[in-house]
């Protein structure tokens, strides 16, 4: 017998591969979205009294990590000293008397359809429990440290918003309840907490995008799967899988077995059902459209946010860089005019344009915020600015906002709110109520206890307009 070739099941694994994934690995798909049995997606959940319906569909969350500066973007401060206004001139807008920088000028020509909250705050100036406020709506637990990506996550953190979602009205179409892209927020060996289901299990994380959307070789293969698992020959695994489970007999000794459960097979309907693998074929984009949007990774991202949507993926998180893209501790303006605010400013506006065009506008709320601001003044010989939590910015529209206002303000020079303040925590109340969540609906801790899922109160002045 030739030894040197792997022996092969008939439908094309060979035991090699069988013994490098493990049993386990196979029937898991090791998705973090699909660990859990199907008993704890069962479990009992508090459904809270949620109001009046939400309006939006989904929820694109255009996230700025590393945290951008209000005052060169949205909240220009141009009667100040040149430490605090900067190099950038403020601009107006096609809504008189709202001015922006400059180098925003896609934004200020939809600024009619977008609502500028100038008065965010909250009090953690770390990029780690910043960013986990912001994108689960809720201060973090803990702070978990020397947390690789490829270690087990944080399990005491707040779910994300799609995480949350998934809990309260889960799926069984084919298609996730969020998808988070183009990368991972770590730098190892910190793994940005926030970004998945935290406490509420991982049967709930959303799906990870590991690749480039400019790239193009760019498929549905780009989500997060097990090495070695292409997704053309899952519907082979998937009858190796069925094989395994009529032969428990032969398996009841390996303790990390279990039959093929339905979490299981919903990650194959996901992964093989045409409408959620096509929004990942993004040659099927005319090239027009491709290039309104960028050819970059921040405008293809934000073209595959649109087409998830379109794919009916309820909340999108788009990452616009790494975790410290917009961390500009030196050298503020160069990054920003050259690298950071034109493929942004592009980006937006072709997706602003084309949720309109296809009728999305009205049932996709767009989100673009940071973990924080920026300080109102200066430092450094290569001027930059550095972390501030006290004030930033957020712009909102679509799914029955308001166009055209400011909501909130900074003090003169941008250093705190100036009246009526937001935190997180309203931010993540409004991202629930739009998607027809009560913030106050209670789920199940890890010891049992009910706890509330959010403390905020909703931003309703982004859909009445009026003053606060």
């Amino acid at each position: 017998m030739d030894r040197t070739l792997p022996h092969r099941h008939t439908i094309g694994v060979s035991r090699r591969e069988l013994l490098q994934v493990g049993y386990s690995g196979l029937l898991g798909l090791s998705l973090p979205s699909l660990f859990a049995p199907a008993a704890q997606a069962a479990a009992p959940r508090a459904a809270g009294s949620a109001g009046s319906a939400g309006r939006a569909k989904s929820v694109i969350l255009v996230f700025l990590t590393g945290g951008p500066s209000h005052i060169d973007m949205f909240d220009p401060k141009p009667n100040t000293p040149a430490e605090v206004r900067g190099e950038f001139k403020a601009v107006g807008t096609n809504v008189s008397g709202i001015q922006i920088t400059e180098h925003l000028p896609e934004f200020g020509k939809r600024m009619d359809r977008l609502a500028v909250v100038r008065s965010m705050t909250h009090k953690n100036n770390g990029h780690l429990p910043a960013t986990h406020w912001v994108l689960t709506g809720y201060p973090i637990p803990n702070l978990p440290v020397d947390v690789g990506a490829d270690k087990v996550r944080s399990r005491t953190d707040w779910p994300s918003y799609a995480a949350a979602l998934d809990y309260f009205r889960p799926r069984t179409d084919g298609i996730p309840s969020g998808v988070n892209l183009p990368t991972y927020l770590q730098e190892p060996p910190l793994l940005w907490p926030g970004q998945y289901a935290g406490c509420l299990g991982a049967v709930h994380d959303p799906w990870q995008v590991t690749s480039d959307p400019n790239k193009p070789d760019f498929g549905v293969e780009s989500l997060r799967l097990p090495s070695g698992f292409a997704v053309e020959r899952l519907n082979n695994r998937r009858a190796l899988l069925e094989r395994v489970n009529n032969r428990q007999d032969r398996l009841s000794a390996l303790a990390e077995t279990r039959t093929l459960s339905e979490q299981q097979r919903l990650a194959f309907t996901m992964l093989t059902s045409g409408g959620f693998r096509k929004a990942f074929d993004m040659e099927q984009e005319p090239a027009a459209v491709r290039d309104r949007y960028g050819r970059h990774t921040f405008g293809q991202s934000l073209l595959l946010a649109r087409r998830l949507v379109e794919a009916g993926v309820p909340v999108v998180q788009a990452n616009m860089g790494h975790v410290q893209t917009w961390d500009s501790h030196e050298n503020i303006f160069n990054r920003l005019k050259n690298d950071l605010l034109p493929p942004l400013d592009r980006g937006v506006g072709a997706l602003l344009d084309d949720l309109r065009e296809r009728g999305l506008a009205d049932q996709t709320l767009v989100i673009v915020v940071g973990e924080f601001g920026r300080t109102p003044r200066l430092s450094g010989n290569v001027p930059g600015r550095d972390h501030w939590a006290e004030v930033f910015s957020a712009v909102f529209s679509g799914a029955g906002v308001r166009g055209g206002q400011v909501i909130g303000a900074s003090d003169a020079t941008g250093g705190s709110p100036a009246g009526h303040a937001f935190s997180p925590d309203d931010l993540g109340a409004t991202v629930y109520h739009a998607l027809g969540i009560d913030p106050a609906a209670e789920f199940m801790d890890q010891q049992g206890r009910p706890v509330r899922l959010n403390q905020g109160e909703v931003m309703r002045s982004l859909y009445t307009g009026e003053a606060v």
